[in-house]
């Protein structure tokens, strides 16, 4: 296994839903949240290409130790990665929408409240996106911002002072550093882009076993199936009293729930077919994010990332929290569960086909659904031999994008 990509070695399925088939068209993963992927023809794939320098790159952050990239994203072996963070930025034309968040005495700086590592393995393709909690009490290695300027290292704080301290590029080393993972591309994007890009793909649909009315984000949803977007999109990403045990780690379930709905959508033909709604999203997503430099130099690495995982089946899309322990210095706080991280990391080494055995409770964000059987037959995946799949402990929860959830709703 190569450098670039080699770990440093420091440290019961449900209902199923349909699996999708070939895909014609380019599909492109951007995360929120959240993890999104962009889909898109030959001809939105051109306009990537072509206006991608003037809205992405312009902004673009340097990571530290960043290798060449080479130019086939297929010369990773064992894979590659991305950091994807959601940063909580009061930018003046949404500020209104936030209270004392952009008004109160807590309105300075930004957080990286959303962590997401998207593992993205050689062949067969699978996808994890592994969520990590804003709570989690970590170190914090020495990072250097966009200015140039060198912040020390920490010994323990929280996850989500990470963007605040040295921006993009620290939460990026901060990330790599807990997991062992190298990683090649980042992205953040902001509570103004959450709500722009879910308005451009024409909402998510997300299902509540229960209703959620939270005085704290301003949500109030019946039980059911919603179609949600733009600020009603970001409220039910931010609710955290509104659903499970009302802590953050509910809130990565709920979360969780949406991104597969996302990727569900973005891979039917309901986006990938509607040509005027991907131009749409493409452009409403690249100007909404800040990149890493080795996605905005070259355009069409992109393009090379949307054809490694445009066909990866509903059941390898997996969306797991990195397991935590309680942080007796804090009870507000958790800490890394090392055993469980470790047993994650080699199975995603291993590129096996991973297995949720956590079984939800109602201190979690989500439920599982039974969905109706599928119309048609599902062909089994001939790699999943029991070689190559690996149940994973039962204190990493998570789901795949085959699995229908729902939030586990409260009133606060």
């Amino acid at each position: 296994m190569s450098e670039s990509t080699r770990r440093r070695r420091t440290i019961a399925r449900h209902g199923q839903l349909r699996s999708p088939g070939p895909v014609s068209q380019l599909l492109k993963f951007i995360a929120i949240g959240l993890a999104v992927v962009l889909v898109s023809g030959v001809g939105v794939a051109a306009y990537i290409a072509y206006d991608f320098s003037s809205t992405v790159a312009a902004n673009a952050v340097d990571l530290d130790g960043q290798e060449a990239v080479p130019p086939n994203i297929g010369e990773y072996e064992g894979g590659f990665n991305m950091v994807l963070a959601g940063v909580d930025t009061c930018e003046e034309k949404y500020a209104s929408l936030f209270g004392e968040r952009c008004s109160g005495s807590d309105s300075e700086g930004s957080l990286n409240d959303v962590n997401l590592l998207v593992h993205v393995s050689e062949e067969p393709r699978r996808i994890t996106v592994v969520s990590f909690p804003r709570d989690l009490m970590i170190p914090i290695p020495e990072c250097t911002d966009d200015e140039g300027n060198v912040h020390s290292a920490m010994s323990k704080q929280p996850l989500n002072v990470a963007y605040s301290d040295g921006g993009l590029n620290c939460v990026v080393q901060t990330i790599s550093q807990l997991s062992g993972q190298e990683v090649q591309f980042a992205a953040s994007v902001t509570f103004g882009g959450v709500i722009e890009i879910t308005n451009a793909i024409g909402g998510v649909d997300v299902c509540l076993a229960n209703p959620i009315r939270d005085r704290y984000t301003g949500l109030d949803m019946s039980a059911g199936t919603h179609t949600v977007e733009g600020l009603q999109a970001l409220q039910f990403l931010r609710t955290r009293h509104g659903v499970g045990d009302g802590s953050d780690l509910g809130r990565i379930g709920n979360q969780q729930q949406y991104m597969s709905s996302l990727a569900r959508k973005l891979i039917s033909g309901e986006v990938l077919g509607n040509v005027p709604v991907m131009l749409k999203l493409a452009n409403t997503a690249l100007s909404n994010l800040e990149a890493s430099t080795s996605l905005a130099n070259n355009p069409m690495t992109i393009v090379q990332i949307a054809l490694a995982v445009k066909e990866v089946p509903f059941e390898d899309i997996v969306f797991v929290q990195y397991p935590t322990g309680a942080d007796y210095a804090d009870p507000n706080k958790v800490v890394p569960n090392t055993e469980a991280a470790t047993a994650l990391w080699d199975a995603i080494e291993a590129n096996a086909q991973l297995q949720i055995t956590h079984e939800n409770t109602s201190n979690d964000g989500v439920v599982v659904e039974e969905p109706a059987a599928p119309t048609e037959e599902v062909t089994p995946d001939p790699t999943a031999t029991p070689e190559n799949v690996v149940a994973l402990p039962n204190t990493i929860k998570g789901n795949s994008a085959a699995q229908q959830t729902c939030s586990n709703g409260n009133v606060r």
